[in-house]
């Protein structure tokens, strides 16, 4: 039996907070360690108040879903 060695977390923030600079940043910095990276905007939203969902995976094959 093989395991997996992804690792994956998701983010909310309150739309507006800059969150899409934030994430894209923590993405490139993993990135720049030499791990490839997977970032999305899950639930970018349009209504003020609602939280936008981003989700990184970290996957050694490269996976992005």
């Amino acid at each position: 039996m093989s395991g997996i060695n992804d690792f994956s977390f998701k983010m909310g923030t309150v739309n507006g907070t800059g969150s899409a600079s934030a994430n894209g940043l923590l993405m490139q910095a993993i990135f720049r360690m030499g791990i490839p990276v997977t970032g999305k905007n899950i639930f970018p939203s349009n209504i003020q108040g609602l939280p936008t969902w981003y989700e990184i995976r970290v996957s050694k094959d490269g996976y992005t879903a």
